[in-house]
């Protein structure tokens, strides 16, 4: 079963995108989340190459800030190269990450999993936080790899937080994104910041609140003995949700003046109307805590060079459908015929 928003855009994308029904039992949005995040898997992937990639200079007497960076490399040159960006708390080990890496990687593509700063144990390598307006950095690191081992055929994807990242970038680049960026995808994006901040501490949510409340707030008392000259430690006393860790904690540091001001800048909402290389936006309606407005949806649905797929069922990040033919991670097989696809046009 697909929403009617689907319908018309079906026609279009019969070539790659196939219907989500999810898997037996898993029907609720909230076990499609959880089973998603914690199933165990096969993800088959050669040792990473980790390389720490400057994604901001030294200034005002601080280090500078760099990102851990996992590659797999094809002994071939001139493949595709994918980036791969996790979501809040996450790091380029998280399931879905290996998983697409791997599958991505079989296929004779480079791969890159990219964590955000401060993620995979990498506290010490910035002196800042981390947020979801940081776009840059996505840039910064295509930029490296584009000197440093000639890449030119680059595809990103995000999921959650990763996804608007990217969305963020692909819209402020507008048209100058091609030739360095093929295609772009972001599955389950927080496209929208404030309503998803918020939906997160409703009841039925508070699950997943506390869970990213908890590895934020270790994370920031962790930032705290590293770098005492920056970062106070009694901003997190008190924080009960995520919206307040934004505002008490965040916002101060990364030179907003608040949670609404750091929601409305660090929204891919804001520029996704100016994408205008092949995107695809993967939403689950039925997604715990992602809130997409129905302006942004008419924004993505609006701009001819972004595909927006919604389904019925499918919860955070997760898309788990029956394994018939494949191994059911709906979501990773439809990002690999997407991008495929792009590849294959030109």
């Amino acid at each position: 079963m697909t929403s009617p928003l689907i319908e018309s855009a079906a026609k279009e994308l019969a070539k790659w995108q196939s219907a989500f029904t999810p898997r037996r039992f898993l029907r609720n949005a909230h076990l499609q989340t959880l089973a998603g995040n914690y199933f165990p898997r096969k993800a088959v992937l050669p040792p990473p190459e980790n390389e720490l990639v400057e994604v901001e200079p030294a200034r005002d007497g601080m280090p500078p800030s760099r990102v851990l960076c996992q590659s797999h490399w094809q002994p071939e040159a001139g493949r595709d190269t994918i980036l791969l960006l996790h979501g809040l708390e996450g790091s380029s080990n998280s399931q879905y990450v290996r998983g697409n890496s791997a599958r991505f990687f079989a296929a004779g593509w480079n791969v890159v999993r990219m964590n955000m700063r401060n993620c995979g144990g990498t506290e010490r390598e910035s002196p800042t936080l981390y947020h979801s307006g940081l776009s840059g950095d996505v840039l910064a690191v295509v930029r490296h790899f584009e000197r440093t081992r000639d890449t030119q055929r680059w595809s990103l994807v995000g999921y959650s937080m990763g996804g608007n990242l990217v969305l963020k970038l692909a819209g402020e680049l507008g048209e100058d994104a091609a030739p360095l960026l093929r295609a772009v995808a972001g599955v389950s994006p927080v496209v929208d910041l404030a309503p998803s901040s918020d939906a997160l501490h409703e009841p039925a949510n508070r699950i997943y609140e506390w869970k990213f409340l908890r590895g934020l707030i270790q994370r920031y008392a962790y930032k705290c003995t590293l770098f005492p000259q920056v970062f106070d430690p009694r901003r997190s006393h008190g924080v009960r949700s995520l919206r307040e860790f934004d505002d008490r904690v965040m916002s101060p540091y990364c030179g907003f003046t608040g949670a609404d001001d750091y929601y409305h800048r660090a929204a891919s909402a804001r520029v996704a109307d100016r994408i205008a290389i092949p995107t695809l936006v993967l939403h689950a309606l039925d997604d715990p805590f992602i809130r997409m407005i129905e302006e942004t949806r008419a924004m993505l649905l609006a701009n001819p060079h972004v595909h927006l797929i919604e389904t019925d069922h499918g919860g955070h990040c997760a898309f788990l459908a029956e394994a018939a033919g494949y191994d059911g991670y709906w979501a990773e097989k439809l990002l690999f015929d997407f991008l495929h696809a792009q590849a294959e046009s030109l």
